[in-house]
Formats: C-alpha cells, structure tokens, sequence
C-alpha cells in the first residue's frame, strides 16, 4: 500500500503517514526500522505493510516507494 510521510520524529524513529483517503496513521520505531531507512521527510512517499483494519489498523514496515 502507498501513503505519503507526514510527520517523523528522529528520536523515536516513530511519526505517521496519510493514507491515499488523507486518514492518518502512525507508526512505531520497530516498523520504521524494518523497512532499512534513516531518514523520513514529510512529503515523501512511502510504501507501508499493515496489519488489521479500522480502528486497530498497524503499520508494521515503512520504506521508501520506488517505481
């Protein structure tokens, strides 16, 4: 699935992406950190796996989107 990074805190390697509906979603550092990268900036987009649905949907990778 495509999303769009919009927030990144380096720190906590944590932050959230919009959905292509413009739903935010956030991450944690583990989901961040499975997909490799170093660096996120808003605007960027991201591939991202989830698990679950609705309220209990997980991001669970965030990578960079490459075509």
């Amino acid at each position: 699935m495509q999303a769009t990074a919009y927030t990144y805190d380096s720190e906590t390697r944590s932050g959230s992406v919009l959905l292509d509906d413009g739903t935010p979603v956030g991450f944690e550092a583990p989901a961040f950190d499975a997909g490799g990268l170093r660096l996120l900036r808003p605007g960027q987009r991201v591939r991202i796996e989830t698990e679950g649905s609705g309220e209990a949907l997980r991001i669970t990778l965030v990578t960079l989107q490459t075509f």
